[in-house]
């Protein structure tokens, strides 16, 4: 028991030591961006565990909001920049600027790419006049925004992040940029977001752009595309008559698939039809029944069709093609088509449809009418009676003077010579 005991305390022993160990080996350098959760938050510093022999220390005053509250509490995760690295400790900053700029920390701004704060002091034409502490500095327009900031007046008394792109003349000629922060800013958004894209989750979005096909959605650093059958249930004509550019909209993740090598590049199928609307049998199509629709999307296994009750999918079988014929040109996208209901299938009981089976559904369907009426012709519920009982009614029926063919067989079919034979 005791040599238990013993094994079990080197073995313990042996494991921190090797965390120890793999600290100490972790060096970090200025201009480093490390990360890791605040442990302590003292009166004039917020200390972070970033892996290395020492806590990394942040002025508590980097970590204020605008009425002077501090946005972080013990546990939460930061990304910071080395400042400095001494026997004092490591320096951490998240922005540059609110304790003065001099040369050492623009070129620190440089080298690190930590964001500054300046204050806009003038637009011109060709961007936006910045002062950092008592350097100024330079915006060009094309590094102000996203996208082309048509306005550059908005901007004048803010103050603004901003990253040193170029410093010039030993810093007396300063570029800034405050198009590169935005970008790290929708990055971060983008790995956020991309945490959460799971199938069948719901998120919320801005639409940015309308196609004929469909709305391309911003969710939040990374973008989906709303097919124009996903807007709703039932047939939409035009787009904009559902969603504007611009609108926030909650959307359902249908599928996210990679586009290229890296793994940012994803494509993003949205819809705006709930899951409780997408799973609702309450008003479910009956089977065998006929609907008019339009080729929504053509897939590899088969082709989705929207119609008044939902989109469903005509399995390839169904489609009613010659073998090797090309689904995609026999049924483009947008086009009308016929389809008859075969059940819901699958775990979500989604619709599925057949286009060859229509010609049959409705002979079936006619058939049954017919034999409704001619039911309800001969007394309802008695069948449809012996043939002579037919004849009579047919013999009815007819204009007086006429009378209803015999049957072949019977003594008023036969020939009179015959009959007297008999």
């Amino acid at each position: 028991m005791a040599q238990q005991q013993d094994e079990d305390f080197a073995a313990m022993f042996e494991a921190q030591g090797a965390q120890t160990r793999a600290r100490l080996s972790k060096r970090v350098r200025p201009g480093q961006l490390v990360e890791g959760p605040v442990v302590e938050i003292g009166a004039d510093s917020v200390f972070l565990d970033i892996g290395a022999k020492s806590e990394g220390r942040i002025d508590r005053a980097q970590l204020l909001d605008k009425d002077g509250n501090l946005k972080v509490k013990v546990g939460d995760k930061l990304r910071a920049t080395v400042a400095s690295v001494s026997t004092d400790g490591v320096q951490l900053v998240v922005a540059i600027g609110k304790g003065g700029i001099d040369t050492q920390a623009l070129e620190l701004a440089l080298q690190s790419g930590v964001p500054v704060e300046a204050t806009v002091t003038k637009a011109v034409k060709a961007g936006l006049e910045v002062e950092l502490g008592s350097v100024r500095a330079f915006c060009p327009a094309s590094q102000v925004d996203l996208g082309f900031a048509q306005d550059l007046e908005r901007f004048v008394g803010t103050k603004q992040f901003f990253k040193v792109i170029e410093i010039r003349d030993g810093g007396r000629s300063v570029i800034v940029s405050r198009k590169a922060v935005l970008k790290d800013e929708r990055e971060n958004q983008a790995k956020a977001v991309r945490e959460r894209l799971v199938v069948g989750a719901e998120l919320e979005g801005i639409v940015q752009t309308i196609q004929p096909y469909g709305a391309f959605v911003d969710l939040g650093g990374i973008e989906g595309m709303i097919h124009i059958s996903e807007l709703g249930h039932g047939r939409v004509d035009k787009i904009a008559d559902v969603i504007k550019i611009g609108e926030s909209v909650k959307v359902r993740v249908l599928a996210v698939e990679p586009r290229g090598t890296s793994p940012t590049d994803l494509k993003i199928s949205l819809s705006m039809k709930s899951a409780d609307q997408s799973t609702e049998t309450t008003s479910a199509p009956a089977a065998e029944q006929v609907l008019q629709g339009k080729v929504g999307q053509v897939t590899n296994f088969g082709v989705f069709v929207d119609t008044e009750v939902g989109r469903g999918l005509v399995p390839t079988s169904e489609l009613g093609l010659p073998p090797n014929a090309d689904p995609k040109r026999a049924f483009p996208v947008g086009k009308d088509v016929e389809v008859v209901v075969l059940g819901r299938g699958g775990g979500e009981g989604k619709l599925r449809f057949s286009i060859q089976g229509v010609a049959a559904a409705e002979e079936r369907s006619a058939f049954k009418s017919f034999a409704k009426e001619a039911k309800k012709a001969s007394g309802g519920g008695k069948g449809l009676g012996s043939l002579g009982d037919l004849m009579k009614d047919i013999s009815a029926k007819l204009p007086e003077g006429k009378a209803a063919p015999a049957r072949e067989g019977t003594a008023e079919a036969k020939p009179a010579a015959t009959r007297r034979r008999a």
